[in-house]
């Protein structure tokens, strides 16, 4: 059992913050509870502390609405808690659609997929911080913030919170994607707001530590990593995970039977 807890205890903390997370919204709308209230783009703690979603307030803001109080007070909210923990863990442990592709990745590996297709990437990651800048664009040109309006991640949330609708048709379309046409697609590729935290996340505090001495590169982290390309110094050097595009899920911590990755506070002052 301890074993088990070990290899899985991160995954098991981000289901249960998922899920948890999404129970509350559902229950804001069906009950009334006040302890988290809202959307995914702009919330209510305990009706009191707001949280907005900061890429959705800048295409608001590039639309040219007009920002209330209550709306930047939460954008500040937000900044600062993912500054400090790293902006990617939205899409790891709070995000629902983390766990439609997850699954998908799984399945992947399980059906053989990634040595069918060779381990190729046929599309660069870099497609998602394109898809930022577009969406800032055109909401600036239509004067609506537009990926709010298509983005799967709204679709799936309110289906859980309010009543599936189109959110099982988004959460079908990004699992086949993932499975069938591109490994961590839509995460790992396609998503703007995984990109606008992959900036916010270059900053942040708390990081994976390398220890070389340690690994004996068997490569599961790799395996598992949805962003494996920040894992660039195993087995070659002890070293930090620098990258904002490391989504802090822990993964890589779990599998690692050497224990040569684990959490670390950045050190602010280089001796």
């Amino acid at each position: 059992m301890a074993t088990l807890w070990n290899n899985y205890r991160y995954l098991i903390l981000r289901r249960v913050t998922q899920i948890g997370l999404m129970f509350l919204y559902f229950g804001a709308n069906a009950w009334g509870w006040t302890l988290l209230m809202g959307n995914l783009s702009s919330s209510k703690i305990l009706g009191l502390i707001p949280m907005s979603d900061p890429f959705a307030v800048l295409q608001m803001f590039a639309a040219g609405a007009v920002l209330s109080a209550d709306l930047l007070a939460g954008v500040a909210v937000a900044v600062m808690f993912y500054f400090v923990i790293g902006g990617r863990a939205f899409c790891s442990w709070v995000c629902p659609v983390n766990i439609i592709t997850d699954s998908a990745n799984f399945l992947r590996r399980k059906l053989g997929i990634d040595r069918a297709q060779g381990f190729r990437q046929p599309a660069s990651r870099n497609l998602r911080y394109w898809v930022l800048a577009m969406s800032l664009v055109i909401s600036a040109i239509m004067g609506v913030a537009a990926f709010e309006f298509i983005s799967p991640i709204s679709m799936v949330h309110r289906g859980i919170a309010f009543g599936l609708g189109f959110g099982w048709a988004a959460m079908l379309v990004i699992f086949l994607f993932d499975l069938f046409v591109l490994k961590d697609g839509w995460c790992g590729h396609v998503c703007p707001l995984g990109g606008f935290y992959s900036l916010l996340g270059s900053f942040s505090f708390i990081r994976v530590l390398h220890s070389q001495e340690k690994c004996t590169l068997c490569m599961k982290c790799k395996t598992v990593c949805p962003e494996h390309q920040v894992l660039h110094m195993i087995g070659k050097e002890s070293l930090s995970v620098t990258s904002g595009e490391c989504t802090n899920c822990a993964r890589c911590i779990e599998v690692c039977e050497d224990d040569a990755l684990g959490f670390s506070i950045r050190k602010l002052v280089k001796k």
